[in-house]
């Protein structure tokens, strides 16, 4: 039980634990294009590790800490990408950063997470744009769409979690938890048709495979569950067609 409670504390509740599943989500679709780079994936890693401590800890009297740590590590990801890359990837990368300031920062009047019904999608977006243009020299729409829809699907679980804490419209609160249930699998279908018609075949049935156990993890999701199914395994959903690739390979 200590070994979990601290599992939970320095590396769930730490955002190291989604940081490197979204980490891992990027790094299938870089093994599939063949054009995986351990410095993309520290990059990638540490942008997400920022970009969550900033949305936990912005309202908290450490928050300084945190702005200290960013400061550094944005110092770090840009001598990573002139090192490793193109000046483009430079841009690519602060366009990402913006978009992650403009999702959840309490400084604006209206910031995405504000939106009534906005935040999945946004979130989707972000995810797939990490997944599909940040980590290649040039944009791979395939990769795009698929990772959209995946993540946009895995974010609605967490939606049904929080449909009791929320203040603003989400899916949850307007169309019930079964039809955003039923949006969920929707998405992941569809994420699923591409994944299966432009990822190399071993790719597309790691996918496969994940998608499987995405929908079982939808299917019982209810606001009633504890934190960790959704902080642990929903999360792991992200990581799961890279993990599966490996086991199949």
């Amino acid at each position: 039980m200590q070994f979990i409670n601290l599992l939970k504390k320095y590396v769930i509740d730490s955002q190291i634990y989604v940081s490197l599943m979204g980490t891992f989500l990027a790094v299938f679709f870089m093994h599939e294009q063949n054009t995986f780079r351990f410095p993309t994936a520290a990059l990638i890693f540490i942008t997400y590790f920022c970009g969550y401590l900033y949305t936990k800890y912005q309202d908290s009297k450490n928050f300084w800490k945190i702005i200290i740590i960013n400061s550094f590590a944005g110092i770090i990801c840009a001598v990573l990408i002139i090192q490793n890359h193109h000046i483009e990837r430079l841009y690519k990368w602060l366009v990402i950063v913006v978009l992650g300031l403009l999702y959840n920062s309490s400084f604006l009047e209206n910031y995405i997470r504000k939106i009534p019904l906005l935040k999945v999608f946004y979130v989707g977006l972000v995810w797939a744009l990490v997944n599909s243009w940040l980590s290649f020299p040039e944009f791979n729409a395939p990769i795009f769409w698929v990772s959209f829809l995946f993540v946009t699907a895995l974010v609605l679980p967490f939606d049904i979690r929080d449909m009791n804490r929320d203040n603003v419209v989400t899916f949850p609160k307007l169309i019930g938890i079964l039809n955003t249930k039923y949006l969920a699998y929707i998405l992941v279908f569809a994420s699923l048709m591409i994944a299966i018609f432009y990822l190399k075949s071993e790719f597309s049935l790691a996918f496969f495979c994940a998608s499987i156990f995405t929908f079982v993890l939808i299917y019982f999701s209810e606001n009633t569950n504890l934190d960790s199914y959704f902080s642990f395994w929903v999360e792991t959903c992200s990581a799961l067609p890279l993990l599966i690739f490996w086991i199949l390979k």
